[in-house]
């Protein structure tokens, strides 16, 4: 099944002096928040861009997003169409880095850390290496 490239949801950038500016998305009952209309934005891009690709990941149905004709909001609050190219949303959750631990003996730790030797991309190069791949 193709994936779909791009959603765009609405959400609700609601406004209280004094406080970040609250974003909800209704349809998909998640919310965030920023310190100003940018910090926000970025915040919902981030969060529509996780939630979608969870649901994805496990199989949950895409709700149709609401028209943002019809996104009900009071006096000091704002809809606001937020969108999220999941192409990349995809690729960098495949590339995240996880955390491993390993053990060597303390004189190879202490030789590697006198010479600045990058303990990461030695594994990586080695593991790489050990499975003729790229």
């Amino acid at each position: 099944m193709k994936k779909t490239e791009r959603y765009i949801f609405p959400a609700i950038f609601t406004y209280e002096d004094g406080q970040e500016i609250a974003v909800v998305f209704p349809d998909l009952d998640v919310a965030t928040s920023g310190t100003d209309d940018n910090n926000a934005l970025l915040s919902a891009r981030e969060l529509l861009g996780c939630a979608l690709y969870g649901m994805e990941e496990d199989g949950e149905e895409i709700p149709v997003p609401t028209p943002l004709s019809d996104v009900k909001t009071a006096e000091n609050e704002r809809a606001v169409l937020v969108d999220v190219y999941m192409p990349s949303i995809r690729m960098a959750k495949i590339n995240r880095s996880v955390n491993r631990t390993v053990t060597l003996p303390a004189w190879l730790n202490a030789a590697a850390l006198e010479r600045n030797i990058n303990f990461s991309q030695v594994l990586q190069d080695a593991l790489k290496a050990q499975m003729h791949i790229g």
